[in-house]
């Protein structure tokens, strides 16, 4: 039987597996598209193990929430193409269901992904997570890679899913859980996927941190020649108001809200119009891919060498 470019396309956009491999599998299957994805089952999972030095950086986030407990995680894969698809999520979404009810029974809080992939798998009990993600990097053809999580809880938990999963925010708080509340920790788990924070509040600022801005900003003033030159007592107040500036932008609660009518409210006082009791008492903030180093490949080159 002929194998067409559009049999191949659509075997790759049900697998994520490779081109070539593709077109592989329908030749070896005479094209029928259920053998075909069998061969690329079977064959792959023969080579998952060679996929596990490639560097697996792209991905997504996915959260699940069950009462006052809620759990994100994140898991890589080697392309973004891979990233968007549907095989792939599904996965990632059980991942996210598997790590919650871990959570819920006991587990470790993303303290060991080893444990985790070595639990029966919440949709099927006869494997565990580790057998999937091995059944799934041979069927896609890339590697995957559970890589954290994390999880919340508190009164009131919310999750917020940004840029279709490459940014994955849970925030918990106690002190009130009616609609207005959620709305507002909503709102919160926005800013914090867009601006970032590193602490909740400025008790929570670690001393190591500020010692290591003071240094820095120490430093740039002594590279200024007019900043230099100032007395002493001038320049320690500089590098106090600009540590205290720089503490406004990785504070959750000083910062800015960034829908403030005035430009002017800081989270605190918008949870505070909201409710005086609600107070946030954890937050998680997973960008995909952030710390690891990634590759940078030419995909176009990639695709006309396997096709040469």
């Amino acid at each position: 039987m002929a194998i067409t470019a559009a049999m191949v396309k659509e075997l790759r956009e049900m697998t994520g597996a490779g081109m070539m491999d593709c077109k592989k599998a329908l030749n070896e299957t005479n094209g029928n598209m259920d053998e075909a994805v069998e061969f690329l089952r079977k064959n792959g999972q023969a080579k998952a193990e060679k996929k596990a030095s490639r560097i697996a950086a792209e991905g997504i986030a996915r959260a699940a929430i069950e009462g006052n407990t809620a759990v994100v995680v994140e898991v890589n894969s080697e392309t973004d193409f891979v990233a968007k698809n549907e095989m792939f999520q599904n996965f990632v979404e059980s991942v996210a269901k598997q790590a919650l009810a871990s959570s819920l029974n006991g587990g470790k809080d993303g303290e060991d992904v080893e444990a985790l992939l070595a639990e029966n798998y919440v949709a099927d009990a006869s494997k565990t997570v580790k057998d999937e993600l091995v059944e799934k990097t041979a069927t896609i053809g890339e590697k995957l890679s559970v890589r954290r999580f994390e999880k919340v809880t508190g009164d009131l938990v919310v999750s917020y899913i940004h840029g279709g999963g490459r940014i994955g925010v849970l925030v918990a708080a106690n002190g009130a859980s009616d609609d207005a509340a959620k709305e507002a920790l909503t709102n919160i788990a926005m800013q914090i996927a867009a601006l970032n924070p590193m602490y909740i509040s400025d008790k929570d600022v670690e001393q190591s941190y500020i010692d290591h801005e003071t240094e820095i900003i120490k430093a740039q003033i002594d590279a200024d020649p007019k900043e230099s030159a100032k007395p002493e007592n001038v320049k320690a107040g500089m590098v106090k108001g600009r540590i205290n500036k720089q503490l406004k932008d990785v504070v959750l609660l000083d910062q800015v809200y960034v829908k403030a009518e005035d430009g002017k409210q800081s989270v605190a006082n918008y949870l505070a119009s909201v409710n005086k009791d609600l107070t946030v008492v954890k937050f998680v903030r997973f960008e995909v891919g952030e710390g690891i180093e990634k590759k940078n490949e030419d995909f176009a080159a990639e695709v006309a060498a396997q096709l040469a």
